[in-house]
């Protein structure tokens, strides 16, 4: 898997205002911003996210992904 097929595969399933997808093809790190987390406690968040890759978790497909979650609020006073 590539880092544009996983951001697109995140991108079909949770609405994104801004996603970035960087990793080695096994482990992976996200930074996912999205209306959709707003009032969601950071599990929540996190469980949004990985509804999105289907069972890509279970078959080793995803080997590991470490995710940051922001609404778009957070984002805009988030320095970056």
């Amino acid at each position: 898997m590539t880092a544009q097929e996983l951001r697109s595969i995140i991108a079909a399933g949770l609405g994104c205002e801004h996603l970035e997808v960087d990793g080695d093809g096994r482990h992976w790190q996200a930074l996912v911003v999205s209306a959709e987390f707003a009032g969601l406690r950071t599990l929540q968040r996190h469980q949004r996210v990985y509804a999105t890759l289907g069972g890509r978790m279970q078959t080793d497909e995803v080997h590991a992904l470490s995710i940051r979650t922001f609404t778009p609020a957070e984002w805009a006073a988030h320095p970056h």
